[in-house]
């Protein structure tokens, strides 16, 4: 997982302006940030369909907008029975709250219905303003959900040189 992180930490931004919570990186190693995966591909296609598309790579894009994507859990946790998935979850919060204290995001995109609580808990330990939004996950058939609630929140989430709300 020292791998994962030190990728992850690449492409932090300098402000990171919508901050992306995802559960953990999954045990399989497609993670986000490696590219060429399922939650990549989901993500792309919701920002260039709202957006447009851009030249590049869609990850430098990402990272020049400003957003990031953390992980609750920065082990992976998608095969773990299900109370003991939970229980990790929730005992991750702290450390959560300790980054979005760090980053300031100026919005917040929980990536999984199923952590929209816990991740907002942390927000507002860590004193976060952010406006808060939740996704569902896009796997198990909710890839439709996703682009849908994707398209709907992309144009009002913060981009570096961009004021909220903006194009």
């Amino acid at each position: 997982m020292i791998e994962v992180e030190l990728i992850r930490a690449s492409y932090r931004p300098d402000r990171i302006t919508t901050l992306f919570v995802g559960e953990s990186a999954p045990a399989s190693g497609d993670f986000f940030y490696l590219g060429n995966n399922a939650m990549l591909r989901h993500m792309q296609r919701a920002t260039e369909t709202a957006l447009g598309p851009a030249d590049g790579e869609f990850l430098d894009r990402f990272k020049a907008y400003g957003w990031f994507l953390d992980d609750l859990v920065l082990t992976p946790v998608d095969k773990l029975p299900p109370s003991k998935r939970k229980t990790t979850c929730l005992a991750a919060m702290d450390g959560l709250k300790d980054r979005i204290a760090a980053y300031r995001p100026l919005a917040i995109v929980s990536m999984l219905v199923g952590i929209k609580n816990i991740v907002e808990t942390a927000a507002k330990a860590a004193e976060s303003n952010a406006p808060r939004y939740a996704v569902p996950f896009p796997g198990m058939g909710q890839q439709t959900r996703f682009q849908n609630a994707m398209l709907e929140i992309i144009p009002s989430l913060p981009r570096n040189g961009i004021k909220k709300g903006a194009g």
